[in-house]
């Protein structure tokens, strides 16, 4: 009788920790471009932690793993360095992930999760390279692994907030923040039976019967474990997806003639559209690139006609971008009601005068919301272009806290100051875009809307649904909030409703939040009709900052 032998690489064995002690680690993007721009931001904070730790509390801090000289910056930049790292970890020491930048979640998630000790996340409150991006991110990923964890922000490590939390959490193991501002809704509550919940309703059994497919080229974009749901909990709420393919996609961009892609760009520039033209393509945004970004545009259309997609989205990352241009300017586009007309084979204007909810980043928590409203809000009758934001950052101005939500130029065209007339075409970020591509950039319009995110706990889809108001600052002012994010993106300056900068904070499940306006005199039916929409699609609902539906 033979025996097996197992051929195990030998792993080294687990870092201790003497007393007071505290392992921290960076965890950052796949891009190298990325992680030596952010690096020095880092570097600081890290320091400022450390003197923190060691000067207030009596802890040292230990580096997980080391500064890589040779790659110019001491980020995790992959998921097998992250794996080997926190298996070298002793398995019941408390764990810092310190965040400045954004960072690719399923590097450390998995082993995150094995992981027996505390774990905090801690993010810089800034909106250069945002941490607080990042961790919202790494914590809705890690609430969707089903992961304990802690969250903490601070501006700059030195405020109360700071200083109480980071001593609880050292002195307990956890760190846990007042949420109250969600509040569960059930079927049992009286929304259901109120006119607009019995319009909602009836839309939610519309999409449960005919389903609203989703149509996605590739998945699990930027490190976002928390934006691919389970299929079981897609299936459960009506809304599949259907799985394609980026290598289709560009084989019917390579499909588009050339004079049908100069008729697409001039239809833009003959609405006003400004696009910053240069001749360095390294640097620069040139024609070309914006007359691929138009193929793909009329390539996205002609797949949702051919599939029957209700939205669609584009992964870019990673792979696409090595190929072609930004999908940014397409994805916006593609996602507004005034849109270059596109043919189908027997000659129709697909989805004319209509938006096509674009999914950025295929991030199924936003798709779920997005193409929601954007079946209730055309059973309304009322303009249903949808988008999603980052939560970037936010900042008081003349006594206001105003958030700056901002994505990588691709809102539709009706979320902007002036419409097509008002946007402006910007080179997308080398350090992000190596082939470039024109971002919609511009100033987002006042209003009132509805915003939301669904995430999944197990195979449950939760959605949290709330109300705010954006506004026009002044000039200067929205001139400093573009230059201390990425200015070639589109902004949007907004109050939540009953809801603070750390509420959301401690609460949300995802770095993206889905915003759709909607007239002032049709939101709160619009609310209710949602709520009971979401409720009939099997889904739980949390209601934000006291939202009456009475």
């Amino acid at each position: 009788m033979s025996t097996l032998t197992l051929q195990l690489p030998q792993s080294k064995a687990p870092q201790s920790l003497a007393d007071k002690e505290v392992f921290v680690i960076a965890n950052g993007d796949l891009r190298d471009s990325a992680n030596q721009n952010c690096w020095p931001i880092q570097e600081k904070f890290e320091a400022k932690l450390a003197n923190v730790l060691e000067t207030q509390f009596g802890y040292r801090m230990r580096r997980a793993h080391p500064v890589k000289a040779e790659s110019g910056h001491g980020f995790i930049s992959n998921q097998r360095e992250g794996s080997d790292i926190i298996a070298g970890i002793d398995p019941t020491a408390p764990i810092i992930v310190l965040m400045t930048a954004w960072q690719y979640s399923h590097h450390v998630a998995p082993s995150l999760v094995h992981h027996q000790g505390p774990v905090l996340l801690l993010a810089n409150f800034d909106g250069t390279w945002p941490g607080l991006v990042g961790a919202l991110c790494m914590a809705g990923t890690l609430n969707s692994l089903g992961k304990p964890h802690s969250r903490l922000w601070s501006e700059n490590f030195d405020d109360a907030f700071f200083y109480t939390g980071l001593q609880t959490w050292l002195e307990c193991g956890e760190l846990k923040h007042d949420t109250s501002y969600l509040q569960e809704i059930t079927k049992a509550h009286p929304v259901m039976q109120s006119a607009a919940g019995q319009q909602g309703k009836q839309v939610g059994e519309h999409i449960l019967k005919n389903k609203e497919i989703m149509g996605l080229f590739d998945m699990f974009c930027m490190g976002m474990m928390n934006g691919v749901f389970p299929q079981e909990s897609l299936t459960n709420i009506g809304m599949p997806i259907e799985a394609l393919s980026q290598s289709a996609l560009l084989h019917e961009m390579s499909l588009v003639p050339q004079s049908v892609k100069e008729e697409c760009l001039q239809w833009y520039i003959d609405k006003g559209m400004t696009f910053n033209f240069g001749e360095d393509a390294a640097t620069e945004l040139t024609r070309e690139q914006v007359l691929e970004q138009c193929a793909m545009l009329i390539a996205m259309v002609k797949f949702t006609d051919r599939f029957g997609l209700t939205s669609v989205g584009v992964q870019y990352q990673q792979g696409l971008k090595d190929c072609c241009p930004a999908s940014d300017f397409a994805e916006g586009a593609i996602g507004s009601s005034e849109r270059f007309p596109v043919s189908n084979d027997n000659g129709e204007i697909i989805q004319a005068g209509k938006p096509i909810p674009c999914i950025n980043e295929v991030d199924m928590g936003t798709a779920i919301p997005q193409t929601m409203l954007y079946r209730l809000l055309d059973s309304f009758n009322l303009p249903s272009e949808t988008t999603l934001h980052d939560i970037r950052w936010g900042s008081e101005f003349e006594g206001t806290f105003y958030w700056d939500f901002e994505i990588s130029g691709s809102v539709p065209f009706e979320h902007i100051k002036g419409g097509i007339a008002g946007a402006i075409g910007h080179r997308q970020p080398a350090m992000y875009f190596p082939l470039g591509g024109s971002s919609i950039g511009g100033q987002c319009k006042a209003g009132r809307f509805v915003w939301a995110r669904a995430h999944y706990e197990g195979t449950e889809v939760h959605m949290h649904i709330g109300t705010g108001t954006a506004f026009e600052l002044p000039q200067e002012e929205f001139q400093r909030r573009l230059e201390s994010t990425t200015k070639e993106w589109p902004l949007m300056n907004c109050v939540l409703d009953g809801v603070g900068r750390d509420d959301l904070m401690a609460g949300h499940q995802s770095n993206h939040i889905s915003v759709a306006y909607v007239p002032e005199q049709h939101i709160d039916d619009v609310v209710k009709a949602f709520v009971a929409q979401s409720l009939t699609q099997n889904m739980r609902v949390h209601v934000a900052g006291g939202i009456n539906l009475d």
